[in-house]
């Protein structure tokens, strides 16, 4: 990945999922809504439903979180 000076860290994929397993780190429950996870980061933040959706793929990837039931995110840490 080449990166410029003209780039937005807090826009990127790896800055906002950093900040989103910190979010989830700071939950008790291990199952996690995903309209409520996103007002979390959202209110911090101020990001697209799309853009958070993509943080999710990430994560999802790296195994970080899963699906539950009923759409619910579970955090794999």
């Amino acid at each position: 990945m080449i990166i410029n000076k003209h780039i937005n860290p807090e826009r990127d994929l790896y800055y906002l999922g950093g900040k989103l397993i910190e979010i989830l780190g700071d939950s008790n429950p291990i199952n996690i809504d995903y309209i409520d996870l996103y007002n979390q980061l959202n209110n911090e933040h101020h990001i697209s439903i799309n853009l958070f959706s993509l943080v999710l793929d990430w994560l999802f990837i790296l195994g970080v979180i899963k699906k539950g039931k009923k759409g619910a995110i579970v955090k794999c840490f």
